[in-house]
């Protein structure tokens, strides 16, 4: 039971507080903070324990206030041992962002935030003309590649929802997660623009894509998998799975059309870069992590499905790549992300600075840096 001591005070001043608690309920009144004299009531008000030095909010303890939920929050994609994984343990203090505690996450999340940018800010006023320019081909290649990005983008959101933003429970990751979904939709808007603006035809925009699209629903769907492995899979597909069709696009802005597509595609493409990074940041701080063994099966199922898409299903060569060259540069991109991710290469594949479309771009531009000819 709570019982409250207070000093009387006029009657017009008063009003009546429902105080509900768990054994009782039971009518007190609430007194203003300039009538409460007793030592033994200040310590027990909320705001002793609030502190708005340098903006720094550090809770009280829950032991000195009502408690109005779950100390412990609840999660969907609770997994045997998550209470030994700092990143996943239950955090009561994870809806106030300070102090930060993994500064390194949350240096990811403001370079996300200073990279912010919206559609409006591409213009696609000259590309409706240069559109007839390239060889019916190439067209092909390039409004089927934008389907692919425009669904792909809804799938990493779908993770980001239903997985990692309910089973992540520090506050400096769901910031960036929170942020990631406001700029996926913003890369989904862009690639719906486009196609809108290149493909008139209904018909035309109706594209399957199965393979790359089952496999990461595969992962969100898969109730065994552990958090690790979903972080591995999430950074194959924006590290490995759009790492050929960018490659891709940017080769064609040695040709000049489109500047609407590829300055956009400079964009997306630095966001996705920044968040496969941030994947391997998040790899990094797990104490459970999954084995190499396990890591590299991932990254070669992923390579294989990519090099499948790019040199079979929409092969590269319909504009004028290198079947050959663009598998080297996929495997490449992949032994990467596996330094990234702390293993040892896989493929080991040795490419010509020719190649690094797409992997080595100016800090200070959004421009890339070497013009790749494959």
């Amino acid at each position: 039971y709570l019982t409250f001591s207070v000093h009387p005070i006029p009657a017009a001043r008063s009003r009546p507080l429902t105080l509900l608690c768990r054994a009782t309920t039971m009518l007190s009144v609430r007194v203003p903070l300039l009538h409460i004299t007793d030592p033994q009531q200040l310590q027990l008000s909320p705001l002793k324990g609030l502190s708005l030095v340098d903006k720094v909010n550090r809770p009280p303890a829950l032991s000195g206030t009502r408690v109005l939920a779950s100390k412990t929050p609840k999660t969907k994609a609770a997994a045997p041992g998550v209470e030994d994984e700092p990143l996943l343990r239950g955090n009561p203090c994870r809806f106030v962002i300070f102090p930060v505690e993994y500064h390194d996450i949350w240096q990811m999340y403001k370079k996300a935030e200073a990279s912010f940018w919206t559609t409006e800010e591409v213009d696609l006023s000259k590309d409706i003309r240069h559109w007839e320019s390239p060889k019916p081909e190439e067209r092909y290649f390039i409004s089927h590649v934008l389907v692919f990005f425009a669904a792909s983008d809804g799938i990493v959101n779908e993770n980001l929802v239903e997985r990692f933003s309910q089973i992540v429970q520090i506050t400096e990751a769901r910031c960036f997660y929170g942020f990631q979904i406001a700029m996926e939709n913003i890369h989904s808007e862009m690639y719906s623009l486009l196609i809108d603006t290149y493909i008139k035809d209904p018909k035309e925009k109706e594209f399957l894509f199965n393979k790359k699209a089952d496999w990461a629903l595969c992962w969100i769907g898969d109730k065994e998998a552990t958090y690790g492995e979903r972080v591995v899979a999430f950074a194959a597909v924006e590290g490995i799975f759009f790492s050929g069709s960018f490659a891709s696009i940017f080769w064609l802005k040695k040709r000049g059309p489109m500047p609407g597509l590829t300055f956009s595609n400079e964009l997306i493409s630095r966001d996705e870069g920044l968040h496969c990074d941030f994947a391997c940041l998040m790899f990094k701080h797990l104490v459970h992590k999954p084995s190499e063994e396990k890591v590299r099966e991932i990254i070669i199922n992923a390579v294989q499905i990519e090099q499948e898409f790019l040199t079979e299903a929409l092969p590269v060569k319909l504009i004028g790549m290198n079947c050959t060259l663009m598998k080297q540069y996929i495997e490449f991109v992949a032994d990467r992300l596996m330094l990234e991710l702390g293993f040892s290469k896989v493929f080991g594949v040795e490419i010509g600075e020719y190649q690094r479309m797409g992997v080595v771009s100016s800090p200070k531009e959004n421009s890339f840096t070497l013009n790749a000819d494959f």
